[in-house]
């Protein structure tokens, strides 16, 4: 358990620059994650490939992973647009709430046991959100939409945790994206048309920026998230995603000063959501010792 959590916190840690790399990246967010997309499949095609990794996964199998992919698809073009229309603080705040979809969610998609105590510490996460939601209304529009994002980010983890038991990670890493890739470019001529952009390709700082998404703010990182969700619950993993916030928002003050537009009310509910995560992972370290 210690071992996962390790991985499972690394993971959280590099997820914790993607909201600061989606700034600095002049694309829009649908062109955004469609090159991220692209670069990490041909990454890990390349490295499956050079390790003999590739493997042909049962035809119900490979529908069922390009469906997730297209909710994770679709979970970092809300991401990322929501950083667009607000900034990163904000956007990583909302992930949050993932606690409580988690513990609404999972017991009716994987059949574990609905538990008191996970809502209770989900509460106080969305508590947190509701404080900052109103410390300034140019904000909300930012907050519904990171909602959105993390709601779909809930589903594909529920949804991965059915297939974990049976399909490699980094296998269900390949499948999942290049079914999102698919999904996104089928789509991508209306985004575009409903969301025209000055330009459709990376400037030569974006394709460094890009890069390191792929590299190492996806591969690396899905596959130690992935790793990790095979010996705990969905709910401690997207918990422990509640700390996504901690590192992005430290990043986004550095870099961009964003602490000059937060208020008392802003930490209040970063400090609730904060002590959710610590109690969940007293929790669980307490209930493996005994």
């Amino acid at each position: 358990m210690k071992s996962s959590l390790i991985k499972l916190h690394l993971a959280v840690f590099l997820w914790g620059f993607t909201g600061v790399l989606g700034r600095l990246i002049s694309l829009n967010e649908g062109l955004l994650v469609w090159y991220r997309m692209l670069i990490t499949i041909i990454t890990l095609f390349l490295l499956m490939w050079r390790q003999g990794a590739l493997q042909k996964l049962p035809r119900k199998t490979v529908l069922q992973l390009f469906g997730i992919g297209g909710i994770v698809a679709l979970h970092w073009v809300f991401f990322y647009g929501a950083i667009k229309v607000s900034n990163i603080s904000i956007t990583l705040i909302c992930l949050s709430s993932s606690g409580l979809i988690t513990a609404l969610m999972e017991p009716f998609i994987v059949g574990s046991k609905f538990s008191i105590r996970e809502v209770a510490l989900s509460l106080m996460g969305i508590v947190g959100i509701y404080l900052i939601f109103h410390f300034d209304s140019k904000f909300q529009k930012g907050i519904i939409v990171g909602m959105i994002a993390t709601f779909l980010s809930v589903a594909f983890s529920v949804l991965n945790k059915r297939l974990l038991n049976n399909v490699p990670s980094k296998s269900i890493m390949l499948y999942e994206l290049t079914g999102g890739w698919l999904i996104l470019s089928l789509f991508m001529p209306l985004y575009l048309k409903l969301f025209p952009s000055m330009s459709l390709f990376p400037t030569s700082l974006d394709w460094g920026w890009l890069i390191i998404l792929s590299w190492v703010c996806t591969v690396l990182a899905m596959d130690l998230s992935l790793q990790a969700l095979r010996h705990m619950s969905v709910f401690t993993q997207n918990l422990t995603l509640n700390l996504e916030p901690v590192y992005g928002i430290i990043l986004a003050f550095i870099v961009f000063k964003e602490n000059k537009n937060l208020n008392a009310s802003f930490y209040v509910g970063f400090g609730l959501i904060a002590l959710s995560v610590a109690f969940q992972m007293i929790r669980v370290l307490h209930y493996k010792k005994h």
